[in-house]
């Protein structure tokens, strides 16, 4: 099977075709400016193994008193502080460098590339670059991170090879989580320039390039700010509550659960009035641009230091349990305003397609709420292309890689019909510019015969090509060729993906693992290894999470009609499909991403040769619901203890190394990384680790074939693994008797912990020993149904399905 020809996406300016193989990646970086944004991406920057310089000003140079380094090592503690975590590990920590403008920007010389984040004023930045130009590499690439201020305005009095080497690359906060990167180039800027940069961040720091035009705030902000402006204009009118406004904006129509005014509290009211501000000044020839007028109600919180999350107070305030919103009458925080509508019957309407179809058709005030937004939004994205972008594509990819929407405004025309929508701009009289009218009836997207997408250009007044990157694919369109599978079930199927490797994709609800999965999974690798035109296989799916592990609601009914003994068939196969992908004759590999828990943390460690997203949080999480992990996985963190021992004949070797696995378990610790999941021994240092989560099906394919070619054969079985014994296990029972003591654990906890520790020493053994892995999976199978039968584990299951959420530390 073929995969689409290698493109990057967009068409607005230069754009690289070069593989990013060819391009030489950077391995050195320097950042100047330490503020949030500037902090955060010397993080990112270390998390991709660079070596990162950060500096930023002294104490003295703005009038304050202290140490040269005091600003610059305030802002990176403070970055280690931050939550939700910049960092991937505390050994990116340890690439950063600390220095001053004062004493060390001469050292920005040995810098691959140096990006300026300081203050957003025109002529400290252009002061910067003077500098830069002094001090830096004349290989080096300069860019700068500024979000509003004009690209080629920052480079003036600059040297014809310095804008050669010079462009502006937008990273959006927090760099680590969103996706969005716009590369804006100048006319000046070498193509070549674009194209490693691009290729860059793709690859090495997981991003999402948009190339973006030399226009205030780009195309992310100005569109999704406008939008967001929207919504609180509809606040200060009094016809919708903040309640309402939320339950409008959020995931009932494909935006990020936080919605509108949880979104503003996070991002800092501060932060959001400082763009729109500069937003206004920015754009005198918007007709839209009163919209980019600071609302009164911002304004106002804003000088009533209600900030936000940070300050614990913004558009929403916890007091107690309840969450509050801020009433503009009284200026107070008052309880929660009922929604006047039924979000429940428009979320029932199906998927994300249905559900906007069915608020366009609502007569209700949540239909008119949509209606109105949708169109205003609809009319200020065509009145801005192809101003800001080209390609509707990449307006869209801007909304939805920077602010984390579904779709964006020209997927949306699409979905609702492009004449209905045509029309009710016109009844509306929303304006809009003349190439609205040739849009075909069609869409803005579509597919050739061969698969590749296209995207409606009013520039040119047809479709152009807009190719995914030859390493994103996905399953989607595979799937559509009904020859290309080649096994399923109700809950799994196994696709061919071309190169003699198929993936063995499960579609269960939230991608649990239950009775059709495992059995499948079996199945399917059976098939892998008698056929003779097959490599090798991967486990993987396109699930917003790998897996959230065991299908708690298959145990609980068999536990409620009585029979929790034929659970243990069940908990044996899933045993043996566990290990069936650590001993398959041909190469598994495991593809996670996002929450991979529970049972699917179990088949990643299993895996010998696993593909990790970066953004993989995997742990194992059964003791939240009183269970011990009975997929293999205590049966793998025991081994792993002693292969990690120096001397694992030595037991006070195997001992830190059992405790730390022990507690793991124990908390039901998340790794919250990849590489996170290295340090907590899940899996191998030599697993691969993606950091863009849409190569990881191409990654996984090209390690089943390189597996292949090499001759593969599968690992040993652990057939003399050290355990401890009585001895080992009476350390683990007196830490939990002074846990239990001193009011850290409860009793029941204390239980728990006292079982999980039976089966890593080894059960009833008297001394240290070795045991075959089957021995410790018996012990494993044993502690789980008898946990299965205590009230206790019962109400801590019952409690997890009721409330419908993931277990996670």
């Amino acid at each position: 099977m073929e995969t689409p020809t290698l493109q990057t996406h967009g068409s607005d300016a230069q754009t690289a075709e070069t593989p990013a193989w060819a391009l030489k990646p950077f391995r050195t970086a320097a950042v100047l400016g330490a503020g949030v944004m500037g902090s955060q991406i010397a993080a990112h920057l270390a998390n991709a193994g660079l070596d990162v310089l950060l500096l930023d000003v002294t104490p003295e140079s703005i009038g304050k008193e202290g140490g040269k380094n005091d600003l610059v090592e305030g802002a990176f503690k403070a970055a280690t502080k931050m939550k939700p975590d910049p960092f991937f590990s505390a050994d990116a920590q340890k690439r950063i460098t600390l220095g001053n403008f004062d004493d060390d920007f001469d050292k920005i010389g040995d810098a691959d590339w140096v990006i300026e984040v300081v203050v957003e004023r025109m002529d400290v930045k252009q002061q910067v670059m003077e500098r830069v130009e002094a001090a830096a590499s004349d290989t080096a690439v300069i860019s700068t991170n500024t979000s509003g201020l004009p690209i080629g305005e920052i480079a003036e009095g600059r040297s014809d090879d310095f804008k050669r080497r010079f462009l502006g690359t937008h990273f959006f906060n927090p760099p680590r989580y969103l996706k969005l990167f716009e590369v804006i180039p100048t006319p000046d800027t070498d193509p070549d320039v674009v194209a490693r940069v691009s290729a860059f961040a793709r690859v090495h720091l997981g991003k999402g390039i948009v190339v973006a035009k030399d226009t205030p705030n780009f195309i992310g902000n100005r569109i999704g700010t406008y939008a967001m402006l929207g919504a609180v204009e509809q606040f200060e009118s009094g016809d919708f509550s903040i309640e309402e406004i939320d339950a409008l904006t959020g995931t009932l129509i494909g935006h990020a659960k936080s919605a509108t005014f949880r979104t503003a509290d996070v991002v800092g009211l501060d932060t959001l009035r400082h763009v729109t501000a500069n937003l206004y000044e920015a754009i005198p020839d918007d007709e839209s641009r009163d919209r980019f007028q600071v609302p009164n109600v911002l304004q106002r919180l804003v000088d009533l230091k209600r900030l936000g999350a940070k300050s614990k107070a913004g558009f929403y305030k916890k007091e107690g349990k309840t969450i509050k919103s801020f009433d503009p009458e009284t200026g107070e925080y008052v309880d929660p305003k009922e929604v006047g509508f039924d979000v429940g019957a428009l979320k029932k309407a199906g998927d994300l397609p249905a559900r906007l179809r069915a608020l366009w058709a609502d007569d209700g005030r949540a239909g008119q709420f949509f209606r109105d937004t949708t169109l205003d939004l609809i009319g200020y994205t065509a009145r801005r292309t192809p101003e800001i972008s080209d390609s509707p594509a990449n307006v869209d990819r801007a909304l939805q890689w920077g602010f984390g929407w579904e779709m964006g405004p020209y997927e949306m025309w699409d979905v609702l019909g492009i004449n209905a929508v045509r029309d009710a701009l016109q009844e509306n009289n929303i304006a809009v510019p003349d190439w609205v009218a040739d849009v075909p009836a069609e869409g803005f997207y579509r597919e050739t015969e061969s698969g590749v997408p296209q995207v409606w250009t009013p520039g040119t007044g047809d479709y152009q090509s807009d190719p995914r990157p030859a390493d994103e694919w996905g399953l989607a369109y595979l799937k559509k060729d009904a020859a290309n599978t080649l096994w399923q079930n109700d809950d799994a199927a196994l696709i061919d993906v071309g190169d003699g490797v198929a993936v063995f994709e499960f579609r269960s609800k939230s991608n649990s693992l239950g009775q059709e999965v495992i059995a499948g999974l079996q199945e399917a690798i059976a098939k892998v290894e008698d056929d003779r035109d097959l490599r090798g296989m991967i486990i993987g799916n396109e699930g917003s999470n790998f897996s959230v592990g065991a299908n708690l609601g298959e145990v609980a009914m068999a536990v409620m009609m009585g029979q929790v003994s034929d659970l243990e068939p069940f908990i044996k196969a899933f045993q043996d499909a566990v290990f069936k992908i650590r001993y398959a004759t041909k190469p598994v590999v495991v593809a996670t991403h996002q929450r991979v828990l529970g049972g699917g943390c179990e088949m990643t460690m299993a895996c010998p040769n696993p593909v990790l997203a970066a953004e993989t949080y995997i742990g194992l999480v059964e003791l939240g619901v009183g269970l011990i992990p009975a997929g293999g996985g205590t049966t793998m963190l025991t081994a792993r203890a002693a292969e990690l021992a120096t001397d694992p004949d030595r037991p006070s070797e195997v001992q830190p190394f059992l405790r730390q696995h022990f507690e793991q378990i124990a908390m039901a610790k998340v790794a919250e990384s990849a590489q996170q999941a290295r340090d907590m021994h899940l899996v191998s240092e030599d697993a691969v680790i993606v950091m863009n989560d849409a190569r990881r099906f191409h990654v996984a394919k090209q390690e089943v074939v390189r597996l292949s070619e090499q001759g593969y054969r599968p690992p040993a079985v652990r057939s003399h693994i050290p355990v401890l014994g009585a001895p080992g296990r009476a350390q683990f029972e007196i830490a939990l008797y002074q846990f239990r003591e001193g009011g850290y654990v409860s009793e029941y906890d204390q239980h728990l912990g006292s079982r999980l520790a039976w089966v890593m020493t080894g059960g009833d053994l008297t001394g240290p020993a070795e045991v075959h892995e089957d021995y410790l999976l018996e012990l494993e199978r044993e502690v789980f149904l008898s946990l299965l039968g205590e009230e206790k584990t019962m109400a801590r299951i019952q409690s997890i399905l009721t409330t419908n959420k993931p277990l996670r530390n």
